[in-house]
């Protein structure tokens, strides 16, 4: 039993060096502003040529978690126009003005679509985590949502996301963990049965995205993930609730 590593990419250098680091997948995007934008389709394309991971892309317009009508057709054209140009899926989440997930928004944007998504860390900002978990398990094509338990983070929202994670398996096979992700939260998180994360700074030197990813780290954590995974699954006598 292994993980799953996902890396973020702002580069295709970046994402050739994950895949040599051994990452299973890349999330790209265009710029760090607001905590992550769309990149141009020319950057995807450019990326696909460059390595054979999944890819997977941000599609995201503006500061906050909030669109309306007059951008919805502009997010739907900039999906198609990812894949298009050779991604695999995309990474999005938008809210309502109640803070809850915007089931309108993410309806109009799956209609008549066959792709792989997730939900980002728009999710740590619902105002109710239980509902939202609640209506995401049964949305179509989701197989991740990238959690901290809050939105300052592991260092404060680890217990929670393990808690949710171990109330329910559908909660712990969609969760990604990532947000201030540190080695010392994998092994607890990997017993929570959660088995995908997310890395960002943690994969360059310094912690700094002025440097490129290091493939080194992607490799020390690409181990770690495994052991971890391995020895939780191994260790498991009694199937999760």
């Amino acid at each position: 039993m292994t993980g799953l590593v996902e890396v973020l990419v702002l580069t295709p250098a970046d994402a050739q060096r994950a895949a040599a680091g051994g990452a299973d997948r890349v999330e790209v995007i265009g710029s760090l502003e607001f905590g992550g934008m769309s990149p141009d389709p020319e950057l995807v394309e450019k990326v696909r040529d460059a390595v054979d991971l999944e890819i997977r892309v941000r599609l995201r317009l503006r500061e906050g978690f909030s669109t309306d009508g007059g951008e919805f057709a502009r997010l739907r054209g900039l999906a198609a126009s990812y894949l298009d140009a050779g991604a695999d899926g995309i990474v999005m989440g938008f809210l309502n003005g109640r803070e809850e997930i915007d089931t309108e928004v993410l309806a109009g944007l799956l209609a008549g679509v066959d792709w792989p998504w997730t939900f980002h860390r728009a999710f740590d900002s619902v105002l109710d985590p239980a509902l939202a978990w609640t209506t995401l398990l049964p949305a179509p094509g989701l197989d991740q949502v990238q959690s901290a338990g809050s939105p300052r983070g592991l260092a404060y929202g680890l217990d929670e996301l393990i808690a949710f994670a171990r109330s329910d398996r559908r909660i712990a096979a969609l969760a990604m963990a990532g947000g201030g992700l540190l080695p010392e939260h994998v092994p607890w998180l990997a017993r929570a049965r959660i088995t995908a994360f997310h890395l960002a700074e943690q994969v360059r030197p310094h912690g700094s995205f002025r440097e490129y990813v290091d493939p080194d780290l992607v490799g020390s954590w690409r181990r770690l993930v495994d052991a971890e995974v391995a020895r939780a699954y191994a260790g498991r006598t009694t199937p999760a609730q």
